[in-house]
């Protein structure tokens, strides 16, 4: 299934695709794709509705694919490639870092760079979509854990990131930051999370074109990986890295100054497009 959010902001409907890709109102069977809703038994309560019989919704705006984030986990320098353009290590485990909730966004709203910006930068990535909670989750039955998948662009200052003291967050969270979606496409439609082509253009120029085979810790080992350290709820969202081609690793590098359009996408997650503008 492709589940997706409809409206203004704050007052998204949820919907899913129907087989000729329009979105039907699921408001009548679940109130927000979030929570509980995630939850297996309710993903499945959702799979045997035919959408024909739901209402169609005319899709104006499209908001973040999961509503109410609780979490917003991100994992840093999980591509080799991009660890060694940046001039960092490969980690020997994964890096955790959050991103604030704030933060998330339509996948298609304009990113607003933030006030004394210098270096607001792209990252397009795999999201992760978590459906059963769970603590110290094995690695054997993490994707059990899993509701779906996502596309994810963890914009990014790098000076506030890594120049200003402290820790990334101040480099990640600020509003507009995290565009989610266009849906959540339900783990049984993904084949293999360890084989999506993912890419990313600044008007129209190619910058990102990877693969999450190269990941070097993959999805399963990241959910429960970062389940050690914290519980997971349905609807945390775990952005799983980058691959190489950012501004910063380009010669010269290369940042957002406003104006410019971003489009990125991960093979059957659908794409997103974003106006760059200032705060």
């Amino acid at each position: 299934m492709k589940l997706l959010r409809i409206g203004a902001p704050g007052q998204e409907k949820p919907a899913i695709l129907d087989a000729a890709g329009n979105p039907r109102d699921l408001s009548a069977v679940i109130g927000d794709i979030a929570g509980d809703a995630l939850l297996p038994e309710s993903l499945a309560r959702i799979a045997a509705i035919d959408p024909a019989t739901l209402p169609e919704l005319e899709a104006d705006r499209i908001g973040a694919c999961v509503g109410h984030v609780g979490k917003f986990i991100c994992i840093g320098l999980n591509y080799s490639d991009h660890a060694a353009e940046t001039g960092a290590q490969v980690p020997k485990e994964p890096v955790i870092f959050m991103k604030a909730t704030s933060a998330v966004c339509g996948p298609n709203d304009t990113v607003l760079i933030p006030r004394n910006s210098v270096k607001t930068d792209w990252e397009v990535e795999l999201g992760v979509i978590i459906g059963k909670g769970g603590v110290y989750i094995d690695e054997a039955d993490a994707l059990d854990h899993v509701a779906g998948y996502c596309v994810v662009n963890d914009v990014s200052e790098r000076e506030f990131q890594i120049e200003r003291s402290g820790t990334w967050d101040k480099g990640k969270g600020c509003d507009t930051f995290g565009p989610i979606g266009p849906w959540l496409v339900t783990r049984d439609e993904v084949a293999d999370p360890q084989d999506l082509k993912l890419w990313l253009e600044v008007d129209g120029h190619r910058y990102q074109d990877g693969s999450t085979r190269t990941m070097v810790f993959g999805v399963a080992h990241i959910v429960s990986y970062v389940s050690q350290f914290m519980s997971l709820q349905p609807g945390d969202v775990i952005s799983t890295g980058t691959p190489p081609g950012v501004g910063m690793g380009q010669k010269p590098q290369t940042y957002l100054k406003g104006g410019e359009t971003i489009e990125l996408g991960v093979e059957g997650l659908g794409t997103q497009r974003q106006s760059v503008g200032k705060a």
